[in-house]
């Protein structure tokens, strides 16, 4: 609260005297500022936190992309090293063929586990159930 007034006996007295009207809109005034406070604080506190989550986002990213850079490497590594056993064509189409495994294992997974997916239904039929909830059945 920033009250510029003086605290003094005189200030105290006055305070004392004033109607209930005044003193009422003085704890308004207060609550008022108050809570305007805690809205810029708040405002503040999620501009931090968004940009962390920025920056967060970013090195996230730039993972993902070394992450990839590591695997292409280490293809292009696994096909020379292959080529010095076999002919170059042989070990590129061996190399891809891995991937290509790797790729349908994953999509495999993926479309199982999306298939255990169901929220949508479970929502609506608690959304459903609400009303009911209030009325005390």
């Amino acid at each position: 609260m920033s009250d510029s007034r003086p605290h003094s006996a005189s200030a105290t007295a006055e305070r004392s005297q004033a109607s209930i009207g005044d003193l009422l809109g003085e704890v308004t005034r207060d609550i008022s500022t108050l809570v305007r406070q805690e809205v810029q604080l708040a405002k503040a506190e999620v501009r931090q936190e968004a940009k962390t989550a920025g920056m967060v986002a970013g090195m996230f990213g730039a993972a993902a992309i070394a992450g990839l850079l590591t695997l292409f490497f280490l293809s292009c590594a696994l096909w020379w090293g292959l080529s010095n056993v076999m002919d170059q064509g042989w070990a590129a189409l061996i190399v891809g063929a891995i991937w290509a495994v790797i790729g349908a294992v994953l999509v495999a997974r993926a479309r199982k586990q999306m298939r255990q997916l169901r929220p949508l239904p479970r929502t609506q039929q608690t959304a459903r159930e609400i009303p009911n909830a209030l009325r005390g059945r």
